[in-house]
């Protein structure tokens, strides 16, 4: 890893986060000139380039520059997580949703979206096995991060990400291995993993429409623009009347994209409406 970022004007942060913002929606602003200088640089300096003008230039206009894109994400994405994160709102799903989906006659499914290392869709699991219900849902969890995707299929973890973990769980769902806990199988197992960019996704990558989407502590990260964009993608990717659960900091209610607030046992969700 370098000790220092490669130079970094502001005409070349100026299209350079641009091109960040257009292609993995993460928005950077000026006074963030530095920490993208030191992110973006390592995978510069990786590829050979000398400035990150040359690599922007890669990126822009090489056709090579499709696959470097995930690599570059590897860098920028903060995949800060822990289980049992804002777990009101995934008792919600597993407790509330899920049972009223399946006595409606439906086998719900379920999209956690930037699942990052895999903390939530696996606690969500954890909670649903618990309730007897892991086997009638189908779980897929998606991140732009291969190296992430990778962590997550592995299922072992160490101390930062299990400092909410409940006791109850050491033994039934977890065990000790190393330096750290391992996921049962079976949770691993009952979760689809894929790697999937939220501005390039197609119906063919993520399969039929979901009735739950979870994309928490995400668009914190994302402009407007690029939230609106990635909500209205949610909207054509759900069932009408499904559930879209966001962060606890994260608000929707400015976005005009189809999805109505709404609050149950103090956890807030957006319900989708029917065209």
């Amino acid at each position: 890893m370098i000790e220092t970022s490669l130079p970094l004007s502001p005409q070349v942060f100026a299209i350079l986060s641009a091109l960040v913002e257009e292609q993995l929606g993460l928005q950077y602003r000026l006074e963030e000139r530095d920490l993208l200088a030191e992110r973006v640089s390592r995978r510069a300096v990786e590829r050979g380039f000398e400035s990150l003008l040359d690599y922007y230039y890669f990126l822009r206009y090489d056709a090579a520059a499709k696959s470097e894109f995930p690599r570059l994400a590897e860098e920028l994405v903060v995949n800060e997580t822990f289980f049992f994160r804002e777990v009101a709102g995934l008792r919600l799903v597993a407790e509330s949703f899920v049972p009223e989906l399946l006595a409606s006659g439906v086998r719900p499914r379920i999209w956690c979206a930037a699942c990052a290392t895999g903390e939530e869709p696996l606690t969500l699991a954890m909670l649903l096995d618990g309730a007897g219900l892991l086997d009638r849902v189908e779980i897929v969890a998606s991140d732009i991060n291969a190296r992430a995707l990778a962590h997550a299929a592995a299922g072992h973890y160490r101390r930062r990400s299990l400092r909410s973990l409940p006791p109850s769980v050491v033994g039934r769902w977890m065990v000790e291995h190393g330096d750290g806990m391992q996921v049962a199988p079976r949770l691993q197992e009952a979760i689809s993993w894929r790697r999937v960019n939220l501005l390039e996704t197609d119906r063919e990558a993520l399969g039929a429409a979901f009735d739950v989407v979870l994309c928490r502590n995400v668009f914190i990260y994302f402009s407007d623009k690029t939230i609106s964009h990635v909500l209205s993608m949610f909207y054509d990717r759900m069932r009408p009347g499904g559930s879209l659960l966001v962060g606890a900091a994260e608000s929707l209610t400015r976005f005009d994209v189809g999805f109505r607030c709404e609050e149950r046992a103090g956890a807030f969700f957006y319900r989708r409406e029917a065209p």
